[in-house]
């Protein structure tokens, strides 16, 4: 009889899973599955590894890889120096909490495409902020295409930081007090209680924002579109290029070579909230 009710349960737990599991075997493994054999197959329909041979060894490619790294590394730096202040001025009681905890998160309801065209209008060269200090004799240094792609920096960050806070607030306000009050009864500092007992406790929810605005970041296709340099263009932008060619098993090894990068992080981060003992995860968020 106990036989009969764990088969049940399984067939039941079994039922319950299979519209998740089939929804993402169907419209994320599948698609994936066909791209990764792509990437791999040639026009008469054999085996080559060309298409990946091509990124690590042409010029553009190569450069297209470094760029997004690059747009994928610097948001995240940027994001998180002022998304851990924001996270931890929020939880403070002050006049307008209520009002500023809305007006910070509009930016994630923003395209990417129109944070591009802001960036142009507020930080181009004769525009908004450029025209404000002419009268002063002053004139802004290009931030728009630049060489080290600021815009895109720029554009990213005003984008990414609502985004980075709120998982951080939420890792941080998952803390319990009692923690906090038995740390500063033993002697330790407001400072010491941050860095060496809320930090450690909010770690996975801040690995987990870091690894979201990374992936996000670097797959970025519109705003190094609009506000990125000519000379540098991410493998996000060279992939619609490839597309637009017609060149698909390219776009597929392109492909495959971000989700890599992706998938790394990812690992990288659960290698590091699995280090974290069982009593420190109540900051995952």
């Amino acid at each position: 009889m106990m036989a009969g009710l764990l088969r049940n349960r399984r067939a039941q737990l079994l039922f319950l899973l299979l519209p998740g599991v089939g929804y993402l075997l169907v419209f994320f493994g599948g698609p994936l599955l066909s791209a990764l054999i792509g990437s791999f197959r040639q026009e008469d329909g054999g085996f080559t590894l060309m298409f990946y041979q091509r990124i690590f060894t042409r010029a553009s490619m190569i450069r297209g890889l470094t760029t997004s790294i690059y747009y994928g590394v610097m948001p995240v730096i940027v994001s998180l120096a002022a998304s851990v202040p924001l996270a931890l001025l929020i939880r403070k009681s002050f006049l307008g909490r209520k009002l500023f905890s809305g007006l910070y998160k509009l930016p994630m309801a923003v395209p990417g495409i129109i944070v591009g065209l802001i960036v142009i209008v507020v930080f181009e060269r004769g525009g908004f902020l450029d025209r404000l200090v002419a009268p002063l004799g002053l004139e802004l240094p290009k931030l728009v295409r630049d060489d080290w792609g600021v815009g895109v920096i720029l554009a990213s960050v005003w984008k990414q930081i609502p985004f980075m806070t709120l998982i951080i607030t939420s890792a941080f306000a998952a803390i319990p007090e009692d923690i906090r009050y038995a740390s500063r009864t033993l002697g330790a500092s407001r400072l010491k209680t941050f860095f060496f007992v809320e930090v450690p406790l909010a770690m996975p929810g801040i690995t987990a924002a870091i690894l979201l605005t990374f992936i996000g970041s670097m797959g970025s296709y519109a705003i190094p579109d609009i506000v990125g340099p000519p000379t540098a263009r991410p493998l996000s932008v060279l992939m619609v290029k490839e597309f637009n060619q017609g060149r698909f098993n390219q776009v597929y090894a392109m492909g495959m070579v971000l989700s890599l990068f992706a998938v790394s992080v990812l690992l990288l981060y659960y290698s590091l909230t699995s280090r974290i003992g069982p009593g420190q995860t109540r900051g995952d968020a």
